[in-house]
């Protein structure tokens, strides 16, 4: 008898107490739910197995992530839809021991098990990362982190990146208007930076995480600064010393594995963060910011572009998202934009600017899922299913997140104002040289 969907649906809505919104398929060919909804195929009775033995967001991404669980139909319309039901209802709104209380919901947590066949916790997905919570951001954790998340294959990430190699926000024109390559809107991000740093001949650039080299060689070639990048991966500055050597600038862009604390040639007439800072964590974060700051000619600009949460009531239960952290960056934690300009200013910082550009990030991960998507055989050949199942659903995800405002990003102009108090800036804002 081919009753496995009807009945998992029937148990997980006596759980969580509401409707399941998407469709399921179970491993049997049953299904249930409402028609034409997206579908939750549920492959095998292990991905059951890990929700039990891991209920909510780890479980559900242990699932996904070892292929015990698909979406057929809109992913994005399946999240959203799921987002409301099993985050909300499941993980936040009810904790598995207080759902326990109810009589109805211990008898559908042993319907579960049943359906879910031998007791035994499956392992987790070789992609996930395991390692001690102890010693978080030293300068070994954060290289440790950096290599999980960034060397997993340079052609990888060209096929979801495109050719500007750029892994971070883009800078898209107006949404009535007919759009734009992925190129050209990155190209236009990294010439806003290069504006809001006043970049010019002679000037002397920090590139903090520097990723492949697009800022770098944007600098050094349109504006004629020398450039120091910095990173963590030893394959992203292979890959981008190759590109600075190709472009001719080895005379203008040095590339270096090396740690921000580090860093001790300064001064610099302007420094660059372009999606790094996120890794830095809250601990170390002032820490960071100093370090900029005594890197900097008085004078001296930085731009710190960085994601940013929501601010929480009680700032002391914030959480990092277990899938993020299990799967995607190691150890990442984001701030409210307002946490990270009073670390800037504790540092001394002017901070002179911030533009939020949150729907430009939504823009760029829809890209990027469908870059990925269109050239989805190739991207497992060059990683792994497991890899590659992982960022289809974290770049989904975030652009849903960025789309909700439940995380945004935006740029902090910052200056090292002199005792004169000649910040250097023009008057008129957003009139950036």
């Amino acid at each position: 008898m081919s009753d496995a969907a009807p009945r998992l649906k029937s148990l997980v809505e006596q759980l969580l107490g509401a409707p399941l919104p998407v469709r399921v398929r179970a491993w049997d060919g049953s299904q249930a739910g409402p028609p034409g909804a997206p579908t939750l195929v549920v492959r095998n009775r292990r991905a059951v197995r890990r929700l039990l033995w891991k209920p909510g967001e780890l479980g559900l991404a242990r699932a996904w992530v070892a292929g015990d669980l698909d979406i057929e139909g809109d992913l994005y319309a399946a999240l959203d839809l799921m987002a409301g039901f099993v985050w909300e209802r499941g993980e936040d709104a009810r904790t598995l021991a207080q759902a326990l209380r109810d009589p109805d919901v211990r008898a559908a947590v042993r319907g579960l098990f049943a359906l879910a066949g031998p007791p035994i916790p499956p392992a987790p997905p070789r992609e996930e990362v395991r390692r001690p919570r102890r010693g978080l951001h030293t300068k070994h954790s954060d290289k440790r982190a950096i290599s999980h998340h960034y060397d997993v294959g340079n052609d990888f990430y060209e096929l979801v990146l495109g050719p500007s190699m750029v892994y971070s926000c883009a800078y898209w024109p107006a949404p009535e208007s007919d759009g734009g390559t992925l190129e050209t809107a990155q190209r236009d991000k990294l010439e806003l930076v290069s504006r809001k740093l006043a970049l010019k001949p002679g000037l002397r650039l920090l590139d903090v995480g520097c990723g492949w080299g697009s800022m770098a060689i944007h600098a050094a070639r349109e504006h004629g600064v020398s450039v120091v990048g910095i990173t963590l991966s030893q394959e992203q500055a292979a890959y981008a010393r190759k590109r600075v050597a190709g472009e001719g600038l080895t005379d203008r862009v040095e590339i270096r594995v090396q740690d921000y604390r580090d860093v001790t040639d300064g001064p610099y007439d302007a420094i660059s963060s372009i999606g790094m800072a996120e890794h830095v964590g809250s601990q170390r974060y002032l820490e960071y910011a100093e370090n900029l700051f005594q890197l900097l000619k008085p004078g001296g600009r930085l731009l710190n572009h960085q994601i940013a949460r929501r601010p929480q009531r009680d700032e002391s239960t914030y959480d990092i998202d277990e899938f993020i952290d299990a799967y995607v960056f190691p150890d990442g934690e984001l701030a409210p934009v307002g946490t990270t300009v009073t670390q800037l200013e504790r540092a001394g910082f002017e901070v002179r600017d911030v533009e939020s550009i949150r729907e430009h990030y939504a823009l760029t991960l829809r890209r990027w899922v469908a870059n990925l998507e269109a050239d989805w055989p190739r991207a497992v050949r060059l990683t792994s299913p497991g890899r590659a199942r992982v960022w289809r659903l974290y770049m989904a995800a975030s652009a849903l997140a960025f789309e909700h405002n439940s995380i945004g990003v935006n740029q902090v102009l910052a200056v090292k104002t002199p005792e004169s108090g000649r910040s250097g800036l023009p008057l008129r804002s957003r009139t950036w040289n």
